[in-house]
């Protein structure tokens, strides 16, 4: 059984705020999911599934926001994989759906890093001492940016991919990002600005690396019949993919993502190709990453990223695919260190008509918002979603 069409987004909501030093996590999941219902027309008593992820505060996650939001349902689901989580819970809600295991799913991310004084990805990943690759890694001090920042170096060793054409990714990013009052970084930069940036893990500059944020946002993922019964654009959810990418016993190839893995199966599902695209919203946690999606997803050959990103070609109304059109983690928002959950709702603005006037993507009836979650340089998931506007 295909299924393509089983499901809608019908709400979508992205908090505001950028910093919540007066909130707890357990209420920004409130919040968030109170505006996404809101957007969709519905009820906290409409909804019978509840999606969350490791930012879900409490011992067990799912039971404590059932608990704390006060919903009545049949179907739970947590699973956790870093920022790719909410792609993956849009699938899974997809297949939840379709199975007639709830009708009504409600996605909700929130987290606290920038009131709790989070660095930008510098301190030591200690993780759990229980991990297995614990013994094996630790002692080399990995962080963030530096499992990042490799990826970028072994990209530039084997495809000649330079500092100046990521630098194109966060000016692409920051030409978005003026329009949106609530990003955190609204300046326009330019290449130049980017390079000469402080190094923070070479090759990568600060202003390669994404902001630190508070807030989340929410999803509603409805059954056909929900949505027909809701007077609000539907989107519908056409494709979905998820795959791992690990050490792979020592066969690790770090210039490529999980994305090689996730997209085929996700256009299949859709019956298209990437150059059906009209907007793409890709995980920038830094500006490698987005280079190496792009990549793997398709938008062109391996290898070829730098050449692709260059010249203003991810910006809205000057190049040929629009990306993060709210300024994306670059620029806007990366709330709870998990950005995932934002790339979908901007692309959910997008086939709405509902971005802003400055940055909304002509006819814009496909669209695709893709997630990564934990460390390029070591393992991660990639989870494709594409949506069509009905």
């Amino acid at each position: 059984m295909s299924l393509k069409g089983k499901a809608y987004i019908m709400g979508a909501w992205e908090h505001p705020t950028r910093k919540a030093t007066d909130k707890s996590v357990a209420l920004l999941h409130a919040e968030c999911a109170k505006g996404a219902l809101e957007d969709a027309g519905l009820t906290k008593n409409d909804v019978d599934g509840y999606f969350c992820a490791g930012d879900a505060p409490g011992a067990l996650g799912p039971l404590s926001m059932v608990d704390y939001l006060n919903l009545k349902c049949r179907h739970v689901d947590s699973t956790d994989v870093g920022g790719s989580s909410y792609q993956v819970a849009v699938g899974h809600a997809l297949e939840a759906i379709a199975a007639g295991r709830c009708s009504v799913a409600l996605i909700t991310l929130a987290g606290r890093p920038r009131s709790e004084g989070m660095a930008t990805g510098t301190a030591p990943r200690a993780g759990n001492p229980s991990a297995p690759d614990m013994q094996f890694e630790y002692p080399y001090g990995p962080t963030v940016v530096n499992q990042y920042a490799m990826c970028a170096a072994r990209h530039m060793h084997e495809y000649g991919t330079t500092s100046e054409q990521l630098a194109w990714i966060k000016v692409a990013a920051s030409h978005h990002a003026q329009h949106n009052p609530h990003a955190m970084l609204r300046d326009v930069v330019t290449v130049e600005d980017v390079v000469n940036s402080p190094m923070v893990a070479s090759p990568l500059h600060r202003l390669d690396c994404c902001v630190i944020s508070d807030g989340g946002g929410a999803l509603v993922v409805t059954s056909p019949e929900v949505a027909k019964s809701l007077k609000r654009p539907k989107v519908k959810v056409i494709g979905v993919g998820e795959s791992p990418k690990h050490q792979m016993g020592g066969e690790v190839d770090l210039t490529y993502t999980a994305a090689r893995w996730s997209g085929p199966p996700a256009w299949e599902m859709a019956g298209i190709k990437p150059s059906d695209i009209k907007y793409a919203s890709i995980y920038d946690s830094f500006t490698i990453t987005v280079l190496m999606q792009l990549e793997d997803l398709g938008f062109c050959e391996k290898g070829q990223g730098g050449k692709f990103v260059m010249d203003g070609n991810l910006i809205s109304g000057v190049g040929k695919l629009p990306f993060n059109t709210d300024g994306g983690g670059l620029c806007s928002n990366h709330p709870a260190n998990r950005g995932g959950i934002t790339k979908i709702i901007e692309a959910v603005r997008q086939l709405r008509g509902e971005a802003n006037p400055a940055v909304q993507v002509k006819n814009c009836d496909l669209a695709m918002a893709h997630g990564t979650g934990g460390s390029l340089g070591t393992r991660h998931c990639g989870s494709t979603v594409i949506l069509e506007r009905e």
